[in-house]
């Protein structure tokens, strides 16, 4: 309330007409910008393979994750959201994935939703650990998964469902939801991505959810085969497609454009994310979390 959230601080020094924009466009989905990008495969897949011979798990999806996260540290325009039709810089770096759960039932396809945070100077190392610790803990059929557990015990509840939803989004929109709830919605997040390609589906533009705020969606689709003109004349390259939904009321277009273009350099050269970058640069300083305690206490 007041400017500040347990998840960013709104701004007010900055560029009169991204202030303005929430007023013209006050749902997320009216200010929804669709783009696709198609990311040359060889670069990410070399890398990969290089990795993999070393004993590391890299995956396409932590490429995308990892550099997302330096492009947010060099831009941070990027990681801002829209509530109440005030911009506010986020003070985490959070992403949010969907991941297919191990199940005893093969024809059963149950989901997982994961947060993961990362510090903005995050190496492809620490992205890929994070994410493994992560999706070893969701995709445990047995394991607790708080935004999972939540909605079931929810559901049970239909007549309060509504009620609830409504409340969360009053409480949401004063900066009043409770910081366990941020905790477990993926849909407060700064990037939600999902892989697709995984299911076997092609690329896709996925709506911004008006719950929580999430400004960045992305969806990589499996791999395709394009025409492109190179060195050697005209060839058939590989490509990944991935379908960018994005919030366009966080910052100017430019801003947009210089975010992107970094993204898509670090995919083609992947090797730069396994150093910090030289500098970062915040809006607002980082929260950091409290260390979690070791089952059992201490003694």
């Amino acid at each position: 309330m007041f400017g500040h959230r347990a998840d960013g601080k709104r701004l007010s020094n900055i560029d009169p007409i991204v202030q303005f924009a929430p007023y013209i466009m006050p749902q997320r989905n009216d200010a929804t910008n669709l783009m696709t990008e198609y990311l040359d495969y060889e670069p990410m897949a070399a890398y990969i393979r290089k990795r993999g011979k070393e004993g590391s798990k890299v995956s396409f999806m932590a490429l995308m994750i990892a550099a997302y996260v330096r492009a947010i540290s060099q831009y941070p325009e990027l990681n801002r959201f829209i509530m109440n039709s005030q911009v506010f810089a986020r003070n985490q770096i959070v992403v949010s994935l969907t991941v297919l759960r191990n199940s005893k039932d093969k024809d059963v396809m149950d989901e997982a939703l994961i947060k993961m945070k990362f510090q903005p100077d995050a190496t492809i190392d620490e992205v890929v650990d994070e994410i493994e610790r992560n999706l070893k803990d969701a995709t445990d059929e047995d394991a607790d998964n708080g935004t999972v557990d939540f909605a079931a015990k929810l559901v049970h509840m239909r007549i309060l469902v509504k009620i609830v939803v409504k409340l969360a989004r009053l409480l949401d929109r004063y900066g009043l939801l409770p910081g366990w709830l941020y905790d477990i919605s993926p849909f407060h997040c700064s990037m939600y991505i999902t892989n697709i390609a995984s299911i076997g589906m092609h690329s896709i533009y996925h709506h911004l959810y008006n719950f929580g705020n999430t400004s960045i969606f992305l969806a990589m689709g499996k791999f395709e085969k394009h025409v492109a003109t190179g060195k050697n004349g005209v060839e058939v390259k590989n490509v990944v497609p991935l379908g960018v939904s994005m919030d366009e009321r966080i910052c100017g277009g430019a801003g947009y454009a210089q975010g992107m273009t970094l993204f898509k350099n670090c995919l083609m050269n992947p090797e730069v994310l396994e150093k910090r970058p030289e500098k970062v640069n915040l809006e607002v300083p980082m929260k950091q979390d409290k260390p979690k305690k070791a089952k059992g206490g201490s003694k």
